[in-house]
């Protein structure tokens, strides 16, 4: 069945002015066209299209002198960049920017993308997620890294492993590939070890990975992803016609809102998801949950469903209203000069235990105060911000509407991925406005949407104070509260509401009966069903053992129950398990993630500009290439509470349970340190 898409589909400037539909990839065929494959009914088709270059400039005079043929188009408005210059070759483009120099001017240097933003074509239009061909693999691998296996599987319940000699598994790989003939690869980790694997291997069998629709090898360059606080840098890999989603990137930026998973690797991820396959199909599960709403998004923006995984999403918007103003032939500002300014309210009033608690949020605060006080950026000469922005809150909320009397599956998990993408979307334009490569940004602006955030959230402490509500803390767009005695939630929701702007709308959306109010923006919650809920650094770090993670949790939990008394006996039963070695290793060990190259950190260690770090010393100790945004997982051994950990550390994986070497003294320190830092606290 075929998605329905009105009203969404309509708003040109969300889903492109083309309504070619069932486009599944873009790829450059020569100097000057663009091969197009569609799917339709079920089979291939393709088309050539023509590819005409362009990029902005502030002067047309800079392109004096330069031998190539220039088409200039004039452009409207008062931005800086005035003129189009279109080529009649890929080859000339680049000369063309060769030519320019660091004379300012803007260009897109993607062929596909320039495609699209000027045809205002995107993938996937009239197609629903089933609907695409997607094909998963897992590689086995011995000690040796030689080639063990192959599982493949597709979306289609289809199911093969390939065993055999190495070359006979490339090339039954090639082949089924060629036969399959797959719109995207999916594999977990599939840009760092899957195809990478699979290239060397082929390397040294000989075997030529010819894995493109036009019968192409498989081809790689350098790149990197910055995901909250992690760089990772990766084999980027392109496959003619196909697109590459890596579940292991997928379960990484899902994590940056939820902070719910303990590792990357696909067994924990498949754990975290309660997904009881494994290799290929459990690549299978996860993609399926994790890849729907990046396909709607490559409905929208004019990127490849590849490319749509990885970019920002301040990129993302500019790229919309890049490819309006280009269609629309009207001027575009420079990028934006940064400079800080003071962002969002947060304080906490109250720390230790407390007792009924309310949480009242504004929903979309940001969001919902660019609109109610106008707030946009003024290089926007065409007005797109703001109604682009309105348009996408009421989208949102007829899709999360339909969701709800949708009676076709498909139909279901189409509008829930609409809706998360609008979300998405709709909570990104304020980071827009403070991007400092966003062409429409305006830090002013962004200055402006969070003085009014402190003052809405002022405004909603003072009334809840002059009503006798206690205050524990306010967190950017919401505030935990013990009300006054004998209110009702809705009838102070009503009545906060009538105190606050129009269209700034607040919702009592969580009666907790307890919670712990640790430090700003570290605290967790009791809810009704007895589920604790941490929030903050503080409570739930990667940087504890997961013993410590779980004990802080089940202390927590007690202490907020009511059960404080409890907590020593827990204590002792957790020091008791350490000495009598009873953990598995899991739970003692500490996974993190390499930041920088191994050779770089050795030259920081050189000049004294770093200490020495546990992971990175077994990293080089163990001979793998390994990468920033590649973990390391290790335990602590020695003896001793003060030893040096970088000098007595293990790989979790070299851990021998018949001849356990784990440090008890150093873990019994630690769990003592975390006990003593919250048992005063949650005792009172």
């Amino acid at each position: 069945m075929k998605p329905s898409a009105a009203p969404f589909a309509e708003n040109r400037l969300l889903f492109g002015r083309d309504d070619t539909s069932s486009i599944v990839g873009a790829e450059p065929a020569g100097d000057s066209q663009i091969t197009v494959f569609r799917r339709l009914d079920g089979a291939l088709a393709t088309e050539t299209q023509p590819l005409q270059p362009f990029l902005w400039l502030t002067e047309q005079v800079y392109l004096q002198g330069f031998d190539r043929k220039v088409e200039y188009l004039p452009l409207e408005g008062h931005g800086a960049f005035k003129f189009l210059a279109k080529f009649q070759s890929w080859t000339d483009f680049q000369q063309a920017r060769k030519f320019l120099g660091a004379t300012p001017c803007f260009a897109v240097n993607d062929p596909v993308q320039q495609y699209l933003m000027a045809t205002g074509r995107t993938l996937f239009k009239g197609l629903s997620f089933d609907q695409i061909n997607r094909l998963q693999l897992a590689v086995a691998t011995a000690a040796d890294n030689t080639l063990q296996a192959v599982q493949l599987c597709d979306n289609r319940g289809w199911q093969l492993e390939l065993t055999g000699t190495e070359a006979q598994i490339l090339k039954k790989f090639v082949e089924t590939i060629r036969e399959r003939d797959p719109d995207v690869l999916e594999g977990h980790d599939i840009f760092r070890a899957a195809l990478t694997q699979l290239s060397a291997r082929a390397r040294a069998a000989r075997v030529p990975l010819k894995l493109g629709r036009d019968g192409s090898a498989l081809r790689s360059r350098q790149s990197r992803v910055q995901i909250a606080e992690r760089t990772i840098q990766y084999p980027k890999h392109e496959i003619h016609g196909r697109h590459v989603v890596d579940t292991f990137l997928l379960a990484v930026f899902y994590d940056v809102s939820t902070r719910e998973l303990e590792g990357f690797e696909l067994t924990e991820v498949a754990a975290h998801f309660g997904v009881k396959e494994s290799g290929a199909e459990a690549v299978r599960r996860i993609s399926d949950l994790l890849s729907p709403s990046y396909f709607v998004q490559a409905q929208v923006f004019p990127y490849s469903y590849q490319d749509v995984v990885v970019r920002g999403n301040a990129t993302k918007i500019d790229a919309l209203f890049l490819r309006e103003y280009l269609h629309q032939r009207h001027t575009i500002p420079q990028f934006g000069e940064p400079r800080p300014f003071a962002g969002g309210y947060t304080d906490v009033f109250h720390e230790g235990i407390v007792r009924n608690v309310w949480h009242c949020d504004v929903q979309s605060l940001y969001p919902s105060l660019m609109l109610a006080f106008d707030i946009k950026p003024r290089g926007d000469e065409l007005n797109l911000f703001l109604p682009l922005l309105r348009d996408l809150r009421q989208f949102r909320l007829k899709a999360k509407a339909d969701v709800k009397t949708a009676t076709d599956n498909t139909q279901r998990r189409h509008l829930d991925a609409l809706q998360q993408t609008f979300k998405i979307l709709i909570n990104s334009f304020y980071g827009y406005l403070g991007f400092s490569q966003a062409h429409f940004g305006d830090f002013n602006a962004a200055e402006e949407v969070t003085a009014k955030g402190r003052e809405t959230l002022k405004t909603m402490l003072d009334w809840l104070q002059k009503r006798g509500a206690r205050v524990i803390e306010i967190d950017t767009d919401g505030l935990y509260f013990v009300p006054p005695p004998k209110s009702d939630p809705k009838t102070l929701e009503r009545e906060l509401q009538e105190a606050l702007p129009k269209g700034v709308d607040v919702e009592i959306d969580g009666l907790f009966p307890a919670m712990f109010s640790y430090k700003m923006k570290n605290y967790a919650l009791l809810d009704n069903e007895g589920k604790l809920h941490a929030t903050g650094s503080a409570l739930r770090s990667r940087g504890l053992e997961k013993f410590q993670r779980q004990f802080l949790e089940e202390m927590l939990t007690l202490a907020l129950q009511g059960e404080a008394k409890k907590v020593p006996q827990l204590y002792e039963d957790y020091c008791q398990k350490i000495e009598r070695g009873q953990f598995p290793i899991e739970m003692l060990a500490k996974t993190e993630t390499l930041q920088d190259t191994l050779d770089a950190y050795q030259q920081k260690i050189a000049k004294s500009a770093r200490n020495r770090s546990a992971a990175y010393e077994l990293a080089l100790k163990s001979g793998r290439n390994y990468q920033p945004g590649d973990q390391i997982t290790y335990y602590v051994t020695g003896d001793g509470k003060r030893v040096s950990v970088y000098d007595n550390c293990k790989l979790a994986t070299d851990f021998n349970p018949a001849r356990r070497d784990e440090n008890i003294d150093y873990y019994l320190d630690k769990l003592k340190a975390l006990y003593k830092k919250f048992a005063t606290l949650l005792a009172g």
